[in-house]
C-alpha cells in the first residue's frame, strides 16, 4: 500500500523527468496551482475524479490516485525549519502576525481569516529594482460566536 509520502515521491519523480511544472500538473487537471501541489505534497486531498485524472496525465499506479484522494493528516513538523524559504514565512508571521491579526479584527471584528475556504496564488513580477514575488491569500472572514 502506497503511504502519502510514497506518492509525493512518484510525482516528483515524473515532475522531474517530464519536465513538468505544478502549473503544468494542475492544468491538466483544472484545478488551482497552490491547491493541486499543496495535495501532490500530501497536505491536501483531490477529489477521486481530480486524482484519477492526474494519476492517469502522469502514468502513475492507479493505487497512487486512492491516496491523493485520502483526507490529509495535516500533521507537519513544528520545529523552526532551516531552509532559507520556509524559514522567511516564520519569520513574516514572528515580525508582521500579530500586525495582521490586529488589522483583519479592526477591519472584520472579532475573528480570523479561514485557512479552509481559501485562495492563494503565487506570482514573479518583474520589479525595476529585482523581480518579486507577490502572493495573494484571500480567506473567509469567520467571526467568533458571542455567547
Amino acid at each position: 500500500m502506497l503511504s502519502k509520502r510514497d506518492v509525493t515521491d512518484l510525482i516528483h519523480e515524473k515532475k522531474r523527468a517530464a519536465g513538468l511544472s505544478w502549473a503544468s500538473i494542475s492544468e491538466g487537471i483544472g484545478m488551482s496551482e497552490v491547491f493541486v501541489t499543496s495535495a501532490c505534497l500530501g497536505m491536501n486531498s483531490l477529489p477521486r475524479d481530480k486524482a484519477d485524472q492526474l494519476v492517469l496525465n502522469l502514468g502513475l499506479p492507479q493505487e497512487a490516485a486512492v491516496v491523493l484522494a485520502e483526507y490529509p493528516n495535516k500533521v507537519f513538523d513544528q520545529a523552526i525549519p532551516t531552509d532559507p524559504c520556509i524559514y522567511r514565512f516564520y519569520e513574516i508571521i514572528g515580525v508582521y502576525g500579530q500586525t495582521l491579526k490586529e488589522l483583519i479584527q479592526e477591519k472584520g471584528g472579532d475573528g480570523i481569516m479561514s485557512a479552509i475556504d481559501f485562495d492563494m496564488s503565487v506570482e514573479k513580477i518583474p520589479y525595476p529594482k529585482g523581480d518579486r514575488i507577490e502572493i495573494r491569500m484571500s480567506g473567509k472572514f469567520l467571526s467568533y460566536n458571542n455567547w
